[in-house]
């Protein structure tokens, strides 16, 4: 085991990223924040409670080896922000990541004199300030009550942002997003109301000279000689802090002056646009200055592979891959070397090349409402039906009357499919591509296209009836089911995109409905979703069958009619409770 471990280390190394650190560091901060907040609302209990919380608050994160990761953590967090500011050529200005960037740096401003206040004068001087102190110092010794407000609202916003952006192209986020948002809400709400409950508290009490006597000792708050060193203390570093930002912009200028001196080349995109830009520039962010639309999901930090471009003509001469780009790029299982990521890619000459992904749904100053949209790999169920004898139907009645029946028949099984959980996705001719499992886990998406077969059956004889006046003969159906992985996106072009899933479950379940004409049988349900629904190894019939494509036979469960889904979805349902 260690071995393999040890084996894995330079792959893990070069598939690791500076702004990967930057989020590490950042979860771990935000964790501080969330319990620290936590211990905040506890005010609304009473100051006492905010006291017994932040004995196991301070026992944590003061416990050695935490301390050591929650400083470091912060020190490493702040540098890589600073750094990203310099390194950072272009910004998304139309969205949150410049307010994320603005809040970021704010904070070590911000913070710098509560840290200094409590950590260092405990270092310094053994000051034991907890809440009952800070709380007389913020409400009645003076008006910092506000400077905390702003800090502890800027430091959770600019947490929830970076939450926000790493959360959002994971499968779960759909499902998790409201939970997250109540959180987002509440925790910060109760810990203001709970800062101001307990400052109100300690605001009564303070006017009891016991009180006084008790809580503001030496020992406690200091003298003020020692208040007056911490202060100038505070004023050198947060002085040293802006210095530091202006250092930064100092040498963005410069390097920007330097880049113009070095020469401008030009960006062909393969489209006849041709823009000018200075060296050191990455694709990507020349096509932001210039407002060439360019895919880009993960927004230029080498964690998709979407802005990638082909280079037209020799691509000897281009700087080689950093290790994250070639991680990036061997992940997708691209050996070609002149497809680069425009995020990664600085080239120091004219450049012609043609983006591989069309931006004209994921522009380069835009992204995508919902990571499925996007591309993203998921458990689904895929429910293939096709309408029986519609070529027959067709040659006996006029094209609108068939063309009414038809649209009659998808109707009655989209509902089926809606009433059951499930999603139309594609209509080819009189069949339908159905897909479960876009809100829920695997077995409840198997469960919902059982139950949809059978609501299908019961919705089509519905139907049978309802035009029995004009149908020679009922209308039959075939349906195929299979889950497993599938890639699910918007797929088309320009005007003609459309979300769908591609890959193997759906192309099974796809032959899986045309079986159904060879064994002459309403519905065929793949054995992976007969066990995933959880229904008994008997319940259906067993049978072996070839699919086009695939060397194995594949196990199946064969439906003669379908309406008797219902009794057995029902009994296994009774016995998983």
């Amino acid at each position: 085991m260690a071995t393999t471990a040890l084996s894995r280390l330079p792959e893990l190394i070069r598939s690791t990223s500076a702004r990967q650190v930057r989020l590490v560091c950042g979860v771990i901060l935000f964790s501080y924040v969330v319990s620290h907040f936590l211990n905040h609302a506890l005010g609304n209990i009473s100051v006492d409670a905010m006291q017994i919380g932040v004995y196991y608050h301070t026992n944590f994160w003061q416990f050695l080896p935490v301390a050591i990761v929650f400083y470091g953590a912060a020190l490493i967090h702040m540098g890589l922000g600073v750094y990203a500011l310099f390194q950072r050529r272009q910004f998304r200005w139309r969205t949150i990541e410049p307010l994320q960037l603005v809040l970021g740096l704010s904070i070590p401003a911000l913070v710098m004199a509560h840290v200094i206040g409590v950590r260092l004068g405990q270092t310094l001087y053994g000051h034991e300030k907890l809440y009952p102190q800070e709380l007389y110092l913020f409400f009645v010794a003076s008006s910092r009550i506000w400077t905390m407000t702003i800090l502890l609202v800027v430091a959770w916003v600019h947490g929830c942002i970076g939450i926000y952006f790493w959360l959002r192209l994971k499968p779960f986020f759909i499902r998790a997003a409201p939970y997250l948002l109540a959180a987002a809400v509440l925790i910060p709400t109760l810990a203001l109301l709970g800062i101001y409950q307990g400052g109100r508290s300690v605001a009564a009490e303070s006017e009891d000279g016991e009180w006084r006597t008790h809580n503001l000792t030496q020992r406690q708050v200091g003298t003020v000689a020692e208040a007056d060193t911490l202060d100038r203390i505070t004023g050198g570093l947060t002085m040293g802090y802006i210095g530091l930002l202006g250092l930064v912009l100092l040498g963005r200028g410069v390097r920007s002056w330097r880049e113009r001196r070095g020469g401008m080349i030009a960006l062909s995109y393969g489209n006849g646009k041709t823009v000018r830009v200075p060296k050191g520039l990455s694709v990507l962010e020349a096509s932001l200055r210039h407002n060439v639309p360019h895919a880009s999901v993960c927004g230029g930090r080498a964690r998709c592979s979407t802005c990638r471009i082909r280079i037209i003509g020799d691509h000897g001469t281009l700087p080689e891959p950093s290790q994250r780009e070639a991680f990036v790029l061997a992940r997708v299982g691209t050996a070609d070397p002149s497809i680069r990521l425009a995020c990664q890619l600085r080239p120091n000459a004219d450049l012609s090349f043609f983006q591989l992904f069309m931006p004209h749904m994921l522009s380069a100053n835009s992204h995508a409402s919902s990571p499925a949209r996007i591309g993203q790999e998921r458990y689904l169920v895929s429910l293939f039906v096709d309408m029986r004898g519609s070529t027959q139907l067709a040659e006996k009645r006029l094209p609108f009357d068939t063309v009414f029946i038809v649209n009659r028949f998808l109707g009655a099984v989209s509902q089926a499919v809606i009433e059951n959980g499930g999603q139309p996705n594609q209509f080819v001719g009189d069949g339908m591509l159905a897909l479960f499992g876009l809100t829920c886990d695997p077995q409840d998406a198997c469960r919902q296209a059982l139950k949809a077969v059978a609501a299908i059956a019961t919705h089509v004889d519905e139907l049978n009836e309802l035009l029995s006046h004009d149908l020679r003969q009922p209308i039959r159906f075939g349906i195929g089911v299979h889950g497993g992985e599938v890639i699910i996106g918007d797929i088309g072009y320009r005007d003609h995109i459309v979300f769908t899933a591609l890959g193997d479950a759906v192309n099974v379940a796809a032959r899986l409905q045309d079986i159904t004409k060879t064994l002459a049988c309403e519905a065929i349900v793949s054995e992976e979703v007969r066990q995933t629904a959880g229904l008994h190894e008997d319940a259906l019939p067993q049978q072996e069958v070839a699919i086009r494509g695939r060397d194995e036979p594949m196990v199946v469960r064969v439906i003669t009619d379908t309406r008797t889904l219902s009794a057995l979805i029902a009994g296994g349902e009774r016995v998983a409770a």
